[in-house]
């Protein structure tokens, strides 16, 4: 169905399946009203619960904001109020969900799935294909950009970058204007790419970036905006979208009067998950769509808002009840179903000292006598020791591995606990590392994919052609300028003369080339492109058998993708995490310690939590102790951390610290403080201990028997 818009024509929906159509029509102006059915899926949430998600009662209501506390079902609630949409005659096609995660979007849609099931029975499979809108604000732009690409003026072929690809680009731009060879340094690719999108996502003027966030940059001012300027006339040249410019472009539509009406007519309700890490490009994007409010609903912890490094604003969930000309109603969930009420009531007390918030005290039913844990220990050493000492301890009073977590500040924090955990044999697991995605075979087979998808891709034109012997970057250089000079992209191709060590592959790669743009089928495409590069894999890598089977992973899941675009989209989007491993010999024991930064785990519980370097220098970090509002976010990472914990939770304060860059055995250290985080009148809500690895035992060797005298000797010296 098209409708018009002053002088556009613009798609507004997609076919769907005959049985959700007609399901759709028959059933969404009359509300599904199974009394007991609906009673009984309304009766699991508390009060708090219940009023979130009865607002406005399927209708198109104002704003609402849903402040929700560490563990008080936050997920489980915006399901419920999707699903109770849907019960009340919603159109779910009219529905926009919006996480940060692709599983998160998919996890909520399931829940949706099995909640409307209780009232409507076989209905809601039928009506929850609808529900096609759910996603991260980076897919939802991707494709909501398809769909209006030539109302827009962009080439629907476009290919979407990532981090790295991005970076690579800023520095090809950044060689061509000579930034590259001036006398003083200028910033690195992977700084410039930074600065651009710090000040893309959060709407800021460069110089104040710099000032706030790079200020070992703020003399590049004038370079930076030109080198920036390069960069997005590249991008426009090369047909190419990085990750800022999915929220860039789908704001600068937005920002049109027609456009920003039309986009909020699609969808009668739009749903926002983690409010608070959204940034004010974000935010721009939501107002801009529903200037009103009507049927916005976000949901979010301003206490968790701890990813300012990404450009999250804070006072985007602060801001939000005084939006709109309608003030937004304000829902608290302050029930906790995770932690013991000490846990809480310490957690309570390090937030309560935040200079700006919503006021809520999180309380549970969960009673416990047994208060967190400061543990003060000698230095990082004996730090690993104790939590060794403890998870084992744990472990055989029926605690599994899987069940106990270490978080800490920054990633490096970990490193001397991780030697001992290798030494006492202690499986574990860290939260981090190389991305599938960054892997260099794998990033050597999507760039051959992304250049047939769009030749004008520079960057992979680059990395695929320079896989082949022979081809340098001034080789490949020419052979992109001879395509881009013919009429014919292939006829260009082939015309190009490489030289004489690549005379023998290059025929091979035109083949390739050609044979995927004439379309050889997906996923048939995939094991063409993979059968041509094995041959430079096994030549460029020594653990090529490994690799192969991530080439393999790789084509399996291009199997569950209808076309290659689709493909390189979602993948760019949401990339698998890791890469994968020769298969070792089966372990009997499956059970393994979780390592974590504070960031990764949010959103996640234990057992028993134990926190790393609680000490200022570290908690806050030094980098961030300088301006009010980066200390704020410090204590609001401490607050994650501790609400983390369900049954147990240990802060271990080193005293000593030795510093970095000494010889081995070097003995220059510093003393460290608790945290000030932790004010001398929060600790009547922790126990606070000390502990030392070595005590003598009762077994010690005998004290010896003789007396000396040892003043005497010390005179006589000088006699």
């Amino acid at each position: 169905m098209d409708e018009v818009i002053g002088r556009w024509s613009v798609r507004v929906q997609t076919p769907i399946a005959n049985e959700t159509e007609t399901m759709l029509h028959a059933g969404m102006n009359v509300a599904f009203r199974d009394s007991a059915s609906e009673a009984g899926y309304l009766s699991k949430l508390n009060e708090g619960q219940r009023t979130a998600v009865l607002h406005g009662d399927g209708a198109v209501a104002g704003p609402l904001l849903i402040i929700a506390g560490a563990g008080s079902g936050k997920t489980n609630t915006l399901a419920h109020r999707v699903a109770h949409l849907i019960v009340r005659g919603a159109d779910p096609r009219r529905i926009l969900l919006m996480t940060f995660s692709r599983r998160a979007a998919a996890e909520m849609s399931k829940r949706v799935e099995r909640i409307a099931a209780e009232v409507m029975k076989e209905r809601a499979a039928a009506l929850m294909e609808g529900l096609t809108w759910a996603g991260t604000f980076h897919s939802i732009g991707a494709r909501l950009l398809r769909d209006y690409a030539l109302e827009i003026g962009l080439d629907p072929s476009f290919t979407i970058h990532d981090r790295e690809d991005s970076a690579d680009l800023m520095n090809l731009v950044r060689h061509e204007l000579g930034f590259s060879s001036t006398e003083s340094r200028f910033p690195a690719k992977g700084t410039c790419l930074a600065i651009y999108s710090r000040v893309v996502n959060a709407q800021a003027d460069l110089a104040l970036v710099l000032g706030d966030a790079f200020p070992w940059c703020a003399g590049w001012v004038d370079e930076l905006k030109r080198l920036f300027n390069a960069y997005v006339e590249a991008k426009q040249r090369h047909n190419i979208l990085d990750y800022d410019d999915l929220l860039l472009y789908w704001s600068q539509m937005a920002a049109e009067p027609e456009f920003a009406e039309h986009l909020g007519s699609r969808f009668d309700h739009v749903l926002v998950d983690e409010y608070q890490d959204t940034n004010r490009l974000q935010a721009a994007i939501l107002t801009a769509i529903k200037p009103d409010g009507r049927g916005l609903t976000v949901v979010g912890d301003d206490a968790q808002s701890i990813y300012s490094f990404r450009a999250a604003e804070v006072r985007n969930i602060l801001d939000f009840p005084s939006l709109f000309p309608v003030p937004a109603d304000v829902v608290t969930l302050d029930r906790n179903y995770r932690s013991t009420d000490a846990i809480l009531n310490a957690a309570n007390a390090v937030i309560a000292e935040a200079s700006e918030r919503f006021t809520k005290n999180l309380w549970t039913d969960r009673a416990s006598a047994e208060k967190p844990a400061i543990v003060t220990v000698r230095d990082e050493n004996e730090q690993a020791s104790y939590v060794c000492d403890q998870i084992l301890k744990e472990r055989e009073t029926g605690i599994l591995l899987k069940q106990q977590a270490v978080l800490f500040r920054a990633a490096h924090h970990s490193g001397p606990l991780e030697v001992e955990l290798t030494r006492r044999n202690i499986p574990f697991v860290k939260f981090g590392g190389l991305k599938f995605l960054d892997a260099a075979h794998v990033k050597d087979m999507l760039a051959a994919l992304r250049f047939v998808q769009n030749p004008r891709d520079r960057i992979a034109g680059f990395r695929v052609m320079q896989i082949m012997p022979g081809i340098g970057p001034s080789s490949a250089t020419q052979a992109i300028d001879s395509m881009e000079q013919s009429l014919d992209l292939e006829m260009g191709l082939a015309r190009f003369s490489p030289p004489g060590r690549a005379a023998a592959d290059w025929p091979l790669f035109v083949d390739l080339f050609c044979d995927l743009r004439r379309g050889a089928g997906w996923p048939a495409e995939m094991e063409r492109a993979r059968l041509w590069y094995e041959p430079h894999m096994e030549r460029k890598h020594e653990d090529a058998t490994v690799r192969r089977a991530d080439l393999l992973q790789l084509e399996q899941i291009a199997s569950t993708y209808p076309s290659r675009e689709r493909f390189l989209t979602d993948l760019t989007l949401d990339p698998p995490s890791a890469t994968s491993d020769e298969a070792g010999p089966p372990h009997l024991d499956e059970d393994y310690l979780v390592l974590s930064t504070i960031h990764s785990a949010k959103g996640q519980e234990w057992s028993k939590v134990f926190v790393l370097n609680a000490v200022d220098g570290c908690m806050p970090i030094d980098l961030s102790a300088g301006e009010r509002k980066e200390l704020e976010e410090e204590r609001r990472l401490l607050y994650v951390a501790m609400t983390r914990a369900k049954d147990s939770l240990h802060l271990i304060t080193p005293q000593r610290f030795y510093t970095s860059g000494q010889a081995a055995r070097g003995d220059r250290h510093v003393y460290a403080s608790r945290t000030r985080f932790i004010s001398a009148s929060m600790l009547q809500h922790f126990h606070v201990t000390s502990w030392a690895s070595q005590i003598q035992g009762e077994g010690s060797a005998a004290r010896p028997r003789a007396a000396i005298d040892i003043k005497t000797k010390m005179r006589s010296m000088w006699n």
